[in-house]
């Protein structure tokens, strides 16, 4: 694993500096990007005032979509297994096609 860095990210317009490792870097950014569209978007709504309150509302909707996805409502474990048996079918069809060539 390699050393921990510092990255400079920015949410709703404001800089903040955060440690992670090369490895973690891309999905940090990711994480920033999503994290920032959800504040926005909340913000955009009119209906929250304040970026302390805009954070707050943020920080529960995606609590609350990961506690979601953990209890049901989003099986994650079918959609892995779809995945899986879709992608058994594309390698038994490129197989057969390598066959014939």
């Amino acid at each position: 694993m390699s050393a921990i860095k510092p990255i400079d990210v920015s949410i709703m317009g404001r800089e903040f500096t955060v440690s992670c490792t090369d490895e973690e870097r891309q999905g940090l950014l990711h994480a920033v990007n999503y994290l920032d569209k959800k504040m926005h978007d909340i913000r955009d709504s009119g209906k929250v005032v304040g970026v302390e309150r805009i954070a707050i509302m943020a920080a529960l909707n995606l609590s609350h979509e990961v506690l979601n996805t953990k209890t049901g409502d989003i099986d994650i474990g079918d959609y892995k297994r779809r995945i899986n048996a879709m992608q058994t079918q594309i390698d038994e069809a490129l197989l057969s096609q390598t066959k014939l060539l």
